[in-house]
């Protein structure tokens, strides 16, 4: 399938957020009046879906509500980027709802992680669409620390130059959205080499546990010449992070994968680089392939933007490491 790059934005574009999954109406007036803010000094007007506010006993609306609000995102020329008000558990609930055509017919940026890895999979799979692991509107509610992942943002979406990644200088994994003023931060020790090597390819992943919702379905990329960028969040430990990368192992087509990036885990799921280490070199399937982990992607704070279906190098060596996104 021909990939398609969306256009990239510029000051004064609009930007319209919808909620595939948990509603706008779990954020506080304070994070969302800190990420109108932001949009605003990215020179960026903000729209709202129509029905993201609307709230179910699941925290999230009907699936018809979510669908229309999708559609009405791609149908509107006017709007150059879609971007989801936050995760949750159920954008698959979409899959078979969304008209593919019409999202292939009218490409523009689409941002989201976390349980959006389900709908940034499915649109390249189905439509070519190269689309975006990254930030929520719900992120940029963030009061402290947010340069990096702002940064990053702004360099994937207003530029089209290759964009070469680099370890944030310090990371968080608290709950800012209930005390905005908590700080607890962790100074950030590089990336964790695990097997060294260098391959170029395309990006595919996102939640890994969301990202294995899609297996054995049309929705699910082919795996021909990519390199895996997975993560996974609280609720993930060594366990079930071994077995659901083992899942993904077993996937048609794995063999063809040529490298693995690895978001960082938080706190909570108690995965120290010793478990992350055991876990990869075990995996007689992983044997040559570079390994690279403690990236700054996933459900910790702060986080790069990265595409799905975009083009990568990696280069994994003590001390000489790199990851550049090369066409995005």
């Amino acid at each position: 399938m021909k990939k398609i790059y969306p256009k990239k934005l510029q000051k004064g574009d609009t930007l319209r957020v919808i909620a595939p999954a948990r509603s706008l109406g779990i954020l506080s007036k304070e994070t969302c009046d800190i990420a109108n803010q932001r949009f605003e000094e990215m020179g960026l007007k903000l729209e709202f879906g129509k029905h993201v506010e609307e709230m179910d006993d699941f925290k999230s609306s009907s699936i018809a509500s979510r669908v229309e609000d999708f559609h009405a995102a791609f149908k509107d020329p006017k709007v150059k980027a879609v971007i989801s008000v936050i995760g949750g558990f159920n954008s698959n609930h979409l899959l078979k709802y969304i008209d593919w055509d019409l999202v292939k017919n009218n490409p523009k940026i689409f941002c989201g992680y976390s349980d959006i890895t389900s709908l940034n999979n499915a649109i390249y799979a189905k439509t070519g669409l190269v689309n975006y692991s990254g930030p929520a509107f719900s992120t940029f509610g963030k009061m402290r620390d947010s340069k990096y992942s702002i940064d990053y943002f702004k360099k994937f979406f207003f530029s089209d130059d290759p964009i070469d990644i680099k370890p944030s200088d310090r990371w968080d994994d608290r709950k800012w959205w209930i005390d905005q003023n908590e700080a607890e931060y962790f100074e950030n020790e590089g990336w964790q080499i695990i097997r060294e090597g260098e391959a170029s390819g395309t990006i595919i992943g996102g939640n890994l546990c969301t990202l294995n919702l899609l297996q054995g379905t049309e929705y699910f990329p082919t795996l021909d010449d990519s390199i895996l960028f997975i993560e996974d969040d609280y609720e993930s430990n060594a366990v079930t992070f071994d077995r659901d990368l083992q899942s993904l192992i077993h996937q048609k087509g794995f063999e063809k994968v040529k490298g693995i990036v690895i978001g960082r885990f938080q706190v909570a799921s108690e995965v120290t680089n010793s478990l992350l280490e055991q876990i990869i070199k075990t995996k007689k399937e992983l044997d040559g392939l570079p390994v690279i982990a403690g990236v700054d992607f996933g459900h910790t704070d702060p986080k790069i933007t990265f595409p799905v279906g975009g083009e990568v190098k990696i280069v994994v060596k003590d001390n000489e490491s790199s990851i550049v996104v090369l066409k995005h």
